[in-house]
């Protein structure tokens, strides 16, 4: 019988820590600078999609196991489903009244 790794403890502590600092950088950004409101939710935007990323490698595993390319094309194709949502509800709660 083959075992399938996960990643170590410490990939996995060093992922958490990652997304703690990632997080807490976004708190910092959002309560204790001075910039403005756009470039606030840009950079916290920013932070999210690397956590996300993040998540996805440490905490997913999607390099892992025999079909990672199925893996991935299933993320991919998951993002792109969530993207035509949100901005398909943008747009018809901004233009769909007219």
């Amino acid at each position: 019988m083959e075992k399938h790794s996960h990643g170590t403890p410490l990939t996995q502590v060093l992922g958490f820590v990652f997304s703690l600092v990632l997080t807490f950088v976004a708190l910092f950004v959002a309560l204790k600078t001075g910039l403005s409101f756009n470039a606030i939710m840009w950079i916290i935007g920013t932070l999210a999609v690397i956590q996300a990323g993040l998540q996805l490698f440490m905490f997913m595993h999607l390099r892992d196991g025999e079909d990672s390319a199925a893996q991935t094309i299933n993320v991919i194709y998951g993002v792109f489903i969530a993207v035509v949502t949100v901005a398909g509800s943008i747009w018809v709660m901004s233009f769909g009244g007219m």
